[in-house]
């Protein structure tokens, strides 16, 4: 990953710019996490866990 760095007047970094390649590679592994997350989630709860293509026809995709 190739990311620049964005200082203030002091050098201290506030943001970052990286390749889009790279941020949607990010964002994809992020959303990844947050369905783990959310399966882990529901396994604690004992709610149901449907299947991703059971869930996309219950609502219609």
């Amino acid at each position: 990953m190739k990311e620049k760095f964005i200082v203030d007047e002091n050098g201290n970094r506030t943001d970052v710019v990286l390749p889009i390649k790279d941020y949607e590679k990010l964002l994809n592994e992020l959303e990844e996490i947050e369905e783990v997350k959310a399966y882990d989630n529901a396994k604690i709860k004992n709610d149901e866990v449907l299947p991703f293509e059971d869930a996309m026809k219950e609502i219609g995709l």
